[in-house]
Parts: C-alpha cells; sequence; structure tokens
C-alpha cells in the first residue's frame, strides 16, 4: 500500500496575452555555443539554456527565481512508506513542439518518460550511445544507473520510478536538465530513418520555444510554441546571438541589437547601470569556481603539493581583479548561501615563503605544468584568462612555471574530464537543484570521476559521509554529515576555491518578466518586450 506523502497542484493556468500587431523577437546575447541539443548528454550552462531550459521541460520544475519544486510535466506524485517507489502522475493534453522536421501525432505520455530515462540507464539501448563520443556524463556521475532500478509505464498518464535505496535529493534531480523528457516518437522515426545523430542537433520537445535552425557558433533561432501547455510565450521569436566577447556583448546590448545579455565584464557593469535606456538585475549566485588539480598524477597525487601550491595563491587578488567587488573569496566547494555549509572552515593563508619550504619538504623542485583557463565567461569566472595570469605570476615566486592552455569550450570540457588531463583545470559549478548532494557529489564523488570530478579524486571518507547523507530524509542530519565532508575536502585540498560571485544580467528598459534563476539558468518563457 502507498502513502502520498506530498501532492503537486493539479494544474497550471494558461495565461491569456493580448494579440499584438507584429511578431516580437528577443535576441539575447549568449556567452558561447552549445556542445549539442540533448541535455542529458551534458552538463554546461550555456548548453542548457539553449537546450532544456528552450525547449524541453521536465517532470518537476522549479520555480522561477527560486529552488523550490513545482508541476512540470508531472502534476502529481506518490511516495512509498519505504521511500523506494516514486509514482508520477502526468499531465494530459501536453503538445510536443512542431517544427520543420518533425510533426508529433500524439500527446506527452508515459512512453516518452520511459524512453528518457530508459535510454541512460540500458547500455544495450542503441540510444545509449548514439552520439560519437557522447555519454550520459551526469546521469553517471550522480549515480543515477546504481539508484533506479527501474522506470516503469503503469498505464499512459502514470510512471513508476522504484530506487535501489532511499535517496534525498532524487526529486530535486528529476528537475535538473538532464532530467529533460524527449519525445520518443520522433526518437523512433529518427532510428528507422538511420539518421540518429539529428536528435541531438534538430530538438523537439514540450518546452515554451520550437527550435527552427543554428548557424554554428553564430546564432540560434526558436519560435514560440502555440501549443505550449502552460500558454504561448510572449514573444514570438527567440534569438541567441552567440558572442564570446563580454565587451562586444556591451556593444551590442548597447546599440539595441540584443535586448539581454549575459555576464558582462566588472569593468562594465558601473556605466552599464548610468546607461538610462538599460537596467541591470543582480543575485548572489548559488555557485563556485575553482582550480581542480589532477589528484592521479605525480607530483599533484601529494595533497601537501596541494596545499603548497594553494597558499602561494593570493585569491583576494584574483577577485579584486576580474570581479571589482561583486564576488568574494571561496572557501568550500559548496557556496556559503547554502545549507549544510561548514562556517568554522578556513582557507589555507597565502603565505608563498611557507608555500616553497612545504614543496622543498615534498621533494618537488622545478615543477613545470599546465594551467587551464576557461575560454568563455561563465557567471563565477567572467575572465579566466586573468585569473589564470594572476595564478601564473604567483607561483612562480615559488619556483613554479605554469603554461597557460585553453580549448573551444565543448573540447575544454571533454580534455577536462579525460584522465591524464595534465596540471591544473579552472572551472566552477552552480547548483542545478539547490541541494548539496548537487556540488559535493556531481563533482567530488567517486562515482564522478572521469565525469565532472575533473580532479580525478576519489577518498573513500569523504564519499561515505557524502553517500549516507543522501540515504538520510532528515535535512539537520545531512547538513551534518556534509559539513564533516567539507573537513576532508579542505584537509586533502583537491581544488583551489576561488570565488562565490555575485550574478549580473543587464538588458533593455524594454524587457520585461525576466526573472533572474539562482541556479544559472536563462529562461525566456515569461519575458515579453515593452514598446
Amino acid at each position: 500500500m502507498k502513502m502520498v506523502t506530498k501532492l503537486l497542484a493539479a494544474s497550471v493556468v494558461a495565461a491569456s496575452f493580448a494579440s499584438m500587431a507584429q511578431a516580437s523577437t528577443l535576441v539575447y546575447c549568449s556567452e558561447g555555443s552549445p556542445e549539442g541539443f540533448d541535455p542529458a548528454l551534458y552538463t554546461a550552462g550555456t548548453t542548457f539554456d539553449a537546450s532544456s531550459q528552450a525547449v524541453y521541460n521536465r517532470l518537476l520544475q522549479f520555480k522561477p527565481g527560486t529552488t523550490q519544486l513545482q508541476p512540470g510535466l508531472a502534476t502529481s506524485y506518490d511516495v512509498s512508506k519505504d521511500g523506494l517507489t516514486y509514482t508520477f502522475h502526468l499531465r494530459k493534453g501536453v503538445k510536443f513542439g512542431a517544427t520543420s522536421y518533425f510533426k508529433p501525432t500524439r500527446d506527452m505520455n508515459a512512453d516518452d518518460v520511459v524512453f528518457t530515462f530508459e535510454r541512460q540507464l540500458d547500455k544495450k539501448s542503441p540510444w545509449y550511445s548514439y552520439v560519437n563520443g557522447g555519454a550520459y556524463v551526469y546521469f553517471d556521475d550522480m549515480g543515477m544507473p546504481g539508484l533506479i532500478k527501474s522506470v516503469k509505464k503503469i498505464d499512459d498518464y502514470t510512471v513508476e520510478f522504484t530506487l535501489t535505496k532511499p535517496n534525498a535529493p532524487f526529486l530535486a534531480d528529476l528537475g535538473m536538465d538532464f532530467s529533460s523528457i524527449v519525445s520518443k516518437e520522433y526518437a523512433d522515426q529518427l532510428q528507422k530513418a538511420g539518421k540518429m545523430q539529428q536528435f541531438n542537433q534538430e530538438p523537439v520537445g514540450t518546452g515554451p520555444f520550437s527550435f527552427v535552425a543554428y548557424q554554428s557558433d553564430a546564432v540560434i533561432r526558436y519560435k514560440a510554441n502555440a501549443d505550449y501547455w502552460a500558454g504561448k510565450p510572449k514573444i514570438d521569436n527567440l534569438v541567441f546571438a552567440i558572442t564570446p566577447d563580454a565587451a562586444v556583448r556591451v556593444q551590442k546590448l548597447k546599440a539595441g541589437e540584443c535586448q539581454i545579455m549575459a555576464y558582462p565584464n566588472a569593468a562594465d557593469v558601473a556605466a552599464l547601470k548610468k546607461d538610462p535606456n538599460l537596467k541591470v538585475e543582480e543575485q548572489q549566485g548559488l555557485n563556485v569556481a575553482y582550480m581542480a588539480y589532477n589528484t592521479s598524477q605525480k607530483p599533484f597525487d601529494n595533497a601537501k603539493v596541494r596545499q603548497a601550491l594553494n597558499m602561494a595563491i593570493d585569491r583576494e587578488a584574483i577577485v579584486k581583479a576580474v570581479f571589482e567587488g561583486m564576488a568574494k573569496v571561496a572557501t568550500n566547494p559548496i557556496p556559503p548561501t547554502m545549507w549544510g555549509y561548514n562556517k568554522s572552515i578556513k582557507n589555507e593563508p597565502y603565505d608563498p615563503a611557507a608555500a616553497k619550504k612545504m614543496l622543498e619538504e615534498a621533494g618537488v623542485k622545478n615543477l613545470e605544468m599546465n594551467l587551464w583557463a576557461m575560454p568563455v565567461s561563465r557567471p563565477y569566472m567572467l575572465n579566466a584568462r586573468r585569473a589564470a595570469e594572476i595564478i601564473q605570476a604567483d607561483w612562480a615566486k615559488i619556483g613554479v612555471k605554469a603554461k597557460i592552455v585553453t580549448y573551444e569550450w565543448g573540447e575544454y570540457l571533454k580534455k577536462s574530464r579525460a584522465k591524464d588531463h595534465d596540471g591544473a583545470v579552472m572551472l566552477g559549478w552552480t547548483g542545478d537543484n539547490g541541494d548539496p548532494d548537487n556540488f559535493l557529489a556531481t563533482l567530488l564523488g567517486c562515482d564522478a570521476v572521469g565525469g565532472n570530478n575533473v580532479a580525478e579524486w576519489c577518498n573513500k571518507d569523504f564519499n561515505a559521509l557524502v553517500t549516507k547523507a543522501a540515504e538520510t530524509a532528515d535535512q539537520a542530519e545531512r547538513a551534518k554529515l556534509y559539513e564533516q565532508a567539507q573537513v576532508i575536502f579542505k584537509q586533502e585540498a583537491p581544488w583551489l576555491t576561488i570565488d562565490n560571485s555575485t550574478v549580473i544580467m543587464p538588458m533593455s528598459k524594454s524587457v520585461q518578466g525576466y526573472v533572474m534563476n539562482p541556479l544559472g539558468s536563462h529562461n525566456f518563457e515569461g519575458v515579453s518586450l515593452s514598446k
């Protein structure tokens, strides 16, 4: 017998919109190109903005501007007393967006939900590795293959998930981008035609916008989904103008070539705030920037070496140079605004002399290494090249010679996950669901080695604490476990924690209804343009 532990609202009222004399188009100056359009294959926010946020929905979704779950493609769910069975009741009448390359013949149903997750679970599925070199990184890194025992269709609008063990973050995980529900009918059509890779190039979803076209590294075009279950968006067309240079994004915004932009350089913010045609919104980010050492390689397999390298870096100088007051030095692998944050932990002191001595005691002399710098602006790191130059100069003072390297963004992410990547990789993370597990397990857990755990760090004591926390229902008990895990992290120093930033979003005053997301994504579903 199952017990209903929580019931979500039964429906979402579709908004009615005033008719417009002519089509309205919102242009968003984005910071980079998506790696693809199947969100299950990737982990980067740039890719999620262009795929899952624009084109898809999930069973549960986060209320705009919060980490609070609300109905998505499921109107309600039941959970068994033992916490192992989740039964989702699906919304009826949900349409997949019609495109030039696919016309759906039925509404979204349980077959689509089962297919969405089974393709990630079943290694024998032709969809498990349909993209050359692709993998379901998020799904694997979060331990989903060992957690989800089965996904079963009960009827057309009821789906049952059975877990192998209780898991507190499970519902929040289903609200994440990798859990976006895809069309089985579209997948079947492509498989029959021998065009499976098109699934990652021309997406089909139930979301607010339908994909139109992508010109590589230049522009992505979408149109409003007229049959969207939550009501047709207020804008008719959405355009992503891909503009990697932050200064150029600012120029385009001021010239009216785009109405909203991502991640300006800190030095430009004051002028943007003074522009009478613009408004600048800001929010404390649920994020952390870090530099991960490859702990599987010498000499970075020695915690003393990693601690010494961290002590040689002036983090305050990085924050001042890159953010000009819009960030604070990070201490832990989770941001201070998140529950479970250990306030008692302190950073290694900035002490180049002590750092040099520690390296000598560890037998490390004349160290030469690569220092990876991201090629794109991210909310947690506006200018990775500048930050890398500061680190490079600091290390030179203790006799460490660092070569700054970078790659195209998609290649950067792919290469950073390879076990043999060299040196230290600069990356960062914005929380996807408001749960510490999303940082500690996804980025530092043993299941994530070879994926998002680019430090290749598998500490059994740390992993045991994080695993136990995920299996514990009481949040206060979970918080204690996460606090203990952070102590181990700091002692072992697989990362240099760099900053927790404030996120800045400049936009035209004509933009109405844009809501900043603490989870870092950009969603234009409720946005309109005033005349």
